[in-house]
């Protein structure tokens, strides 16, 4: 039977590590006039520096405020981070990275900008900082701010990851007006819809390109490919599975999933709300839970619905990116990829893309620093990306 976990098997982890937390910003004074205009910057508070990402020299954890990404029009408040490299910033300001995270979880707890960051994530992160780049990095919607968060998503990153953007470029932090996206997994759905959706909702952005490794791509060719799970069998990717039910609620008012479920297994469910997922993974192994417990006729009438909202905007992406795969990747397989490549470069997107040989889905981001470094490079200098397209 056709399930979430297809979706679930195909999302990944940005793991906590506490020890790189950073305290909460709190509320400062601001202009209620603006207060709604997406991008306004809310408050601001100086993350101290045994919680810095290695390599910044200064950093702010953030409230700006944004759009719901579920309802397209309603103000919400975002939290995020901004982080400022050593030394004496350019005159037109540090160039800009927009980080777009991957997985975490849906509790508020789980924030990355308060949470702390994945070793992965953080040896990424430092390398952009010591090559003299700044980084603006949204929680996404929901996280550590107000409603849930809309688990994957992409209109909610999309809308997240620009007001950021504009937040850090309006809020008189020395950072570049041109910007490169980059996210890892769930984060490269981000940066792939933050591409879509920028034309439109912030054509003031002087968006140059963006990096997306790790990409999950959901057509229904892969749909298909990818319904064959044992129901039996307990999973770890069962976690993610909860997550998009999590969503499931937000984008349906009528389901309610503990409805949805064996009363027998609510407890185990129950705890995707408040565990981040390296925990609430633990607790779907020890319970275990199984496809089956959650493959219920109410749960698979929600997908059609949940793979819309995963779906990009468009294939035909404004600006040129830089896909990166590992060729051993099980999370978003190598084959999901290779699709998203050739039906964007058919679209008319301009794609660089790489795969790795021997690299899982943690190393399609690491492996792929040095590629990513020169494209950036090219799209912060203005120089032509001549991409690799069949």
């Amino acid at each position: 039977m056709r399930t979430l976990l297809i979706l679930a098997a195909l999302a990944l982890v940005s793991a906590c590590t506490a020890d790189q937390a950073a305290p909460p910003p709190t509320p400062t004074s601001f202009d209620p006039a603006v207060s709604d205009t997406p991008g306004a910057l809310l408050s601001r508070q100086a993350i101290n520096a045994a919680a810095l990402i290695p390599g910044a020299a200064t950093g702010s954890t953030f409230l700006y405020r944004s759009t719901d990404g579920l309802d397209g029009t309603s103000p919400i408040t975002v939290s995020g981070a901004v982080y400022l490299p050593e030394g004496d910033a350019p005159a037109d300001g540090w160039p800009l990275i927009a980080w777009s995270h991957g997985t975490v979880g849906v509790a508020d707890r789980c924030a990355p900008s308060t949470n702390g960051r994945s070793e992965r994530d953080l040896t990424y992160l430092s390398n952009w900082l010591r090559k003299g780049y700044a980084i603006v990095a949204s929680d996404y919607q929901g996280l550590g701010s107000e409603g849930p968060h809309p688990y994957m998503a992409t209109r909610p990153m999309a809308y997240s990851n620009l007001d950021a953007i504009r937040a850090v470029q309006q809020g008189a932090f020395p950072v570049s007006k041109a910007v490169v996206v980059t996210g890892q997994s769930q984060g490269a759905s981000g940066a792939i819809a933050t591409a879509g959706y920028a034309p439109a909702y912030a054509p003031e952005i002087d968006l140059r390109g963006i990096s997306a490794t790790g990409v999950p791509y959901f057509p229904p060719v892969i749909q298909q490919m990818l319904t064959q799970v044992d129901p039996a069998t307990p999973t770890p990717q069962n976690t993610y599975t909860l997550y998009l039910m999590i969503l499931a609620e937000a984008l349906d008012p009528t389901f309610r999933l503990q409805d949805a479920v064996d009363p027998a297994v609510w407890p185990t469910v129950s705890k995707a709300y408040d565990q981040c997922v390296f925990e609430l993974t633990e607790s779907v192994m020890a319970d275990g839970l199984t496809p089956g417990d959650i493959s219920t006729p109410a749960i698979v009438a929600r997908q059609p619905k949940v793979f819309e909202a995963l779906a990009y905007p468009t294939l035909k992406l404004s600006v040129p990116a830089f896909v990166g795969s590992g060729e051993v990747d099980t999370v978003t397989p190598l084959p999901m990829q290779r699709l998203f490549v050739q039906r964007a470069c058919a679209a008319g997107s301009t794609i660089e893309a790489r795969q790795y040989a021997g690299a899982g889905h943690n190393g399609g981001l690491l492996n792929s620093m040095g590629h990513v470094e020169a494209f950036v490079a090219k799209a912060f200098a203005g120089e032509d990306v001549a991409g690799n397209c069949p």
